[in-house]
């Protein structure tokens, strides 16, 4: 097994976090007389492979009752945020961590589990989905690990615990978390009886409600190894149904190329419109099938008018074009459909011409036209149907005239508008 940076013969090498701060605190409060309690999931992963770590949760043996009580006694805020599941979230230093009653399924139906409360620590990483996801640590910082979740990590596999099918159908969620953490941890090929245990259980995405499906594709968009996952699924053709569209698994890795020669943080909306979006019906599709917020389906639109606006071609246009386009579109639409026209196009990533536009459409400042209704309506123009035709009117004479802000062009233009 190769080593993992985080662990030193089978123990956390920096123990600062059990020894010190808001976990140390709540281990402390839960574990011991007569309970156990561990920290499990996905900061026991990320702590072993020496990553930072910003949310936990806990497992423990007491129930939500017994951890409430004992929070309290702590001076910890508590939320029961789903007893039903034996989930109560503490509040220590202003912050969540959550506690969750050791548990078994009783019952499964693809959405939803019916659980059962447990004492077994095994029993409990045994339910979970994949074998780096089953990991659970002692105060004392020893690891543990009952399904080959280390060895896995390290060779950055993910793999199902037990049988793909079986895990499957216990949460049809799990077909996009396989593909999410695929692309966050794994390398190389897709798990193979992962992968075809998703294909033979897609039919089980229909019944996801939407919410969730989106919210486990945006994590897939940005994850590290994005691309090349989303090429294998869409080539599957287990995306398109999600989207009710056409995807473009090659336009989406040519944004994430770009993306990493200007040093931009992964933007999962972006990258959707990259997968997705051509014209404006593509964001109200996706609004629909994803619960797209208000401002996100019209960041998607104002995206498609952008891309309308450039046309074809193979180098971004000059730049009193890219000036109008950061006026009709501002600056987020005119940048984004910058970004894909360039992946539109065959030119490299680092194409200076591309590079220069963006700099140019990041540093000069929205244009705005410097005459207002309320000028207009000083010259005398006062039916609000004839202001708004005039400004609409002088808008145009404005931007063909190259934004001028003197102000004998702007008292010329004014004139040409107001002429019947």
């Amino acid at each position: 097994m190769s080593a993992l940076p985080g662990l030193r013969e089978g123990r956390l090498a920096n123990r600062q976090l059990l020894e010190a701060g808001r976990l140390a605190r709540a281990l402390a409060a839960l574990d011991g007389d007569g309970e156990e309690t561990r920290l499990v999931g996905g900061a026991v992963r990320d702590l072993a492979l020496g990553e930072a770590v910003g949310d936990f949760d806990l497992a423990t043996t007491a129930l939500p009752e017994v951890v409430m009580k004992r929070a309290r006694a702590a001076g910890f805020g508590v939320a029961p945020t789903g007893l039903a599941h034996g989930t109560v979230t503490l509040i220590v230093d202003g912050r969540p961590i959550e506690a969750t009653t050791l548990r078994r399924d009783v019952d499964t139906d693809g959405r939803h589990a019916k659980v059962a409360f447990g004492r077994d620590f095994r029993d409990d990483a045994l339910r979970r989905d994949f074998t780096i996801n089953a990991l659970s640590l002692t105060p004392d910082g020893l690891v543990h690990d009952y399904v080959g979740g280390l060895v896995d990590l390290a060779e950055r596999r993910v793999r199902f615990i037990g049988q793909a099918h079986q895990r499957i159908r216990e949460d049809y969620l799990r077909i996009l978390r396989f593909f999410r953490f695929s692309a966050r941890y794994g390398d190389g090929r897709l798990d193979r009886e992962g992968f075809d245990a998703a294909i033979a259980e897609r039919a089980g995405l229909a019944i996801l409600s939407r919410e969730r499906v989106r919210a486990e594709l945006m994590k897939l968009f940005v994850a590290s190894r994005a691309p090349q996952v989303l090429a294998a699924v869409c080539e599957a053709g287990l995306l398109q149904p999600l989207v009710a569209g056409q995807t473009d698994a090659a336009r989406f890795a040519r944004l994430t190329a770009i993306e990493a020669v200007g040093e931009s943080a992964p933007d999962p909306l972006l990258r959707l419109g990259a997968l997705g979006v051509r014209v404006t019906e593509d964001a109200e599709r996706l609004r629909e099938r994803l619960r797209l917020s208000n401002a996100e389906t019209e960041r998607l639109a104002a995206l498609a008018r952008g891309l309308a606006d450039l046309h074809d071609g193979e180098a971004p246009p000059a730049l009193g074009a890219l000036r109008r386009l950061l006026f009709e579109r501002r600056r987020q639409g005119a940048l984004d459909a910058l970004a894909l026209f360039h992946a539109d196009s065959d030119a490299a990533p680092d194409d200076w011409r591309f590079v220069r536009a963006r700099a140019f459409l990041l540093s000069t400042p929205e244009p705005t036209l410097p005459i207002t209704g309320a000028d207009l309506v000083a010259r005398g123009v006062t039916h609000g149907q004839r202001v708004g035709a005039t400004l609409k009117k002088l808008q145009a004479l404005w931007i063909r005239a190259g934004f001028p802000r003197e102000p004998e062009a702007l008292a010329r233009l004014l004139d040409q508008a107001l002429e019947p």
